[in-house]
């Protein structure tokens, strides 16, 4: 039950995270700034450190992560560039854009926002302060999540409707990422190849759409520092949390 009812703050904090994102879209190519870097500080100080642990501890393999986080870049990039077929010329950027690319990546989140959930559920069941830490580390994050949520949606020429619809889904996937754990238990091994394919499309993301769209912008200097401030905020938050 306690997990139920703190996967219900995520929810909350996802939602408000996207709605800031939407109330401030005029000033879009700044929060793309920011999002670059947490995505950029998710990955160093989240992601990567999860992965070390992981691997140390289960006595993996640290190539299949590494593999993991290749195709991961890759397959995202093969489903922009080949599936999705943008027909613009990389000159052209700031038009070299398609809601489908934005709905994919907003499923991409959603997917990691239900292992959010799982990692609650499965960290009640080894202790309840196992669970209440782990819990607190997702909603401190999940303010941020709404944010990308939207931002990948918007910046990909989507309506604002469709955006909130899939934070909506965001925001409800970790508790169905909760429920879920009284049906199934997940191993160590399945995750750091999620771990690492979910870091690497990531990387894609950040590297590859959002921070060229955002520099598509003037006041490249407020949108560097933006970025660096959203790592050092996701470095602090991980640090807590």
């Amino acid at each position: 039950m306690e997990a139920i009812l703190l996967s219900i703050g995520t929810f909350f904090s996802t939602f408000f995270g996207g709605l800031f994102a939407v109330k401030h879209k005029k000033s879009l190519h700044l929060i793309m700034g920011f999002t670059a870097g947490v995505l950029l500080g998710v990955v160093s100080f989240d992601i990567f450190p999860e992965i070390i642990s992981r691997v140390n501890l289960g006595g993996f393999n640290p190539i299949e992560p590494m593999i993991a986080l290749v195709l991961g870049f890759l397959i995202f990039h093969i489903l922009e560039k080949v599936i999705v077929i943008h027909h613009s010329h990389e000159g052209d950027y700031a038009e070299h854009k398609h809601p489908h690319v934005g709905v994919l990546s907003a499923l991409a989140l959603a997917g990691h926002s239900f292992m959010d959930g799982v990692g609650i559920g499965l960290g009640f069941q080894v202790s309840p302060s196992v669970g209440l830490l782990v819990a607190i580390a997702v909603i401190s994050h999940d303010f941020t999540d709404g944010m990308n949520t939207i931002t990948l949606m918007l910046t990909n020429h989507n309506t604002d409707r469709k955006s909130k619809t899939f934070l909506l889904l965001d925001a409800a996937t970790p508790i169905l990422g909760v429920l879920s754990t009284f049906l199934f238990h997940v191993s160590s091994h399945f995750l750091i190849w999620y771990l690492g394919f979910f870091a690497g499309f990531l990387l894609y993301i950040g590297a590859s759409d959002i921070l060229p769209e955002a520099h598509s912008q003037q006041s490249s200097l407020k949108i560097i520092g933006l970025t660096v401030l959203g790592i050092v905020i996701t470095f602090l938050v991980t640090r807590v949390a």
